[in-house]
Formats: structure tokens, sequence, C-alpha cells
């Protein structure tokens, strides 16, 4: 008895270091997509299939060595092929929504799955959502608010494009939802093949369809698809996965209100854009917000 009830808080310490790690490791993908050769719907689909090369052989070379439920039937096929097709609708939405509306716009309304994972957990979920994490959830809004400019910068977007970055909240938020159910039935590494692969295989023809080139014209053009394939997905997205075994959908997903925070450092070390104190003290808030999310 005490061995399990000691083993319990590391297990949950485990899990907030990847959730927080992984929150990172995707809030550096816009750096990575900013950088690309290729078209956004092209970059989403090399963020896909590259990422399931480590993926597969990290199966490989782990095959026997961890007693892992195999898919019974059709219904669990579709289970695990379902988070990859929300995947693959939340990347295209997002991507068509920086087209159509402004970057701050996509991005702030886009990432606020967390809104959504935490209305759908108490209305399908019967989920319990305490007053305290509610108000962590608001301030870390109100951070990211903040940190795109505030309210004033945010009025140059266009209905449209706005509508479309906010179905992509919601079919991110569907993923992570599909992806918290599975976590009690399946591993980690199955969860990923499958709904990476599944993710691949949706976005491949809306990548045909939309874009005029496929391949990078240059080593660094795929450089970068690497890196967001293996950092931002084969590494954020598994770490996530990991941890919505021993942590609740709607906390994790206030992940995603940490890469703004940190795509804003990356381009200032990175690509010399200024971070203003506007910007300081709003992904401060972020990072309050989600401490006080954490004790609700």
């Amino acid at each position: 008895m005490t061995q399990a009830v000691s083993t319990a808080p590391s297990r949950n310490s485990l899990a907030m270091a990847a959730l927080l790690l992984g929150g990172v490791a995707i809030g550096g993908s816009p750096i990575f997509v900013r950088l690309s050769e290729v078209g956004p719907m092209a970059t989403a689909f090399w963020r896909v299939a590259l990422a399931l090369i480590p993926l597969v052989a990290w199966s490989q070379l782990r095959n026997g060595a961890v007693v892992d439920r195999r898919p019974e039937g059709l219904s669990d096929y579709a289970l695990l092929v379902l988070p990859g097709v929300f995947l693959a609708v939340d990347l295209g939405a997002w991507h068509l929504s920086l087209t159509m509306t402004s970057v701050a716009n996509a991005t702030l309304l886009a990432n606020l799955a967390p809104v959504f994972v935490t209305l759908a957990s108490w209305v399908l979920f019967r989920s319990r959502v305490s007053p305290l994490f509610l108000a962590g959830l608001v301030t870390a809004v109100a951070g990211v608010v903040v940190l795109k400019g505030g309210p004033a910068a945010l009025g140059g977007g266009d209905l449209a494009g706005d509508s479309i970055a906010i179905v992509a909240a919601m079919f991110y938020a569907g993923y992570i939802l599909a992806i918290g159910r599975l976590r009690s039935r399946f591993s980690t590494n199955r969860i990923m093949i499958w709904s990476t692969a599944s993710a691949a295989v949706c976005i491949l023809p809306m990548t045909l369809l939309a874009e005029p080139s496929l391949l990078p014209p240059s080593a660094f053009g795929w450089a970068m698809l690497l890196g967001l394939a293996l950092v931002s997905h084969a590494g954020g997205q598994v770490a996530i996965t990991y941890a919505l075994a021993y942590l609740p959908p709607a906390f994790s997903s206030l992940t995603l209100l940490l890469q703004p925070v940190v795509a804003a450092m990356l381009a200032w070390g990175l690509l010399s854009e200024p971070v203003g104190l506007l910007q300081a003290i709003g992904g401060t808030v972020v990072l309050i917000g989600i401490l006080i999310a954490r004790r609700g």
C-alpha cells in the first residue's frame, strides 16, 4: 500500500514535467512553419509524415518490452484513427485562417482550444470544473490577448477567417479529448502512430489540391520540416499524450497557451524580433493563469 501511494505523486510529477515540455516543444512550431520553404498545407503534411519515422522506429526497438493492448475489432481501430482526423482538420483550418485573417487573430482564436476542452469535458463527460480552475483558464486566455497586443490589436481580422480559426480550436479540442480517452486503453506509442498516420493520410489530398509544390527546394527547407516533425510533433505531442494518462484533459490543454509565449521568446532569440513590455507582461500572466488552474 505504501509503495502504491508513493508512486502516484511521482507519476503525477513526471506527467506534469512531460506536459510542460510538450507545450514548449509545440510552442516552437510557428518558427519552423515561418522558416519552411513550402506552403502551409505542405508543411502540415510533412509535419506528421516525417514524425512517423521516429515513432515507428521506437515501436520496433521496444517491441515486446512493454505489454500493450492490441486493437480488437473495427471500433478500436476507428477510435485510434479519430484523433488523426481531428488533427488534420485542425491544421488545415488553422493554416487556412492564416491566409484569411490577421496572424494575431488566427493564433489567439486557434489557441482557445482549452476553453472548448473544458466545456466538452463538463457537458459530455460530466467532469467537475472548479471555480479556481476557471479563474486560471480566464487569466491565461487574458494573458494571451495581452501578449498579442491587447484587444485593439485583434480588431483587424476578417470574420470568415476568424470563424475558421475557431473551428481549428474546436477540432484540436476534439483531438485532446480523443487522446485522453484512448490513454486508458492503449500505449502512447500506439496512439501516436495511428493518429499521426491517419492525419497524414487526411492532409495529403488537401495539400495536393492547395499547394503548387510538395517538396522543399533546399537542405535548409528539409531541416525545418524535420525540426517541426521531430521536435514539435514526435516530441511535443508524444509528451502531451503521455501526460494525458495521468492528468485531466482540461488542464492538459492549457499547455496550448504556452505556445504563443514560447514562440515570442524564440522569435526574439532566433529572429531578432523585439519583445516589448506588453509581451513580457502577457507571457507572465499566461504562466500565472496556468499555475492558478493547476491549484484548481
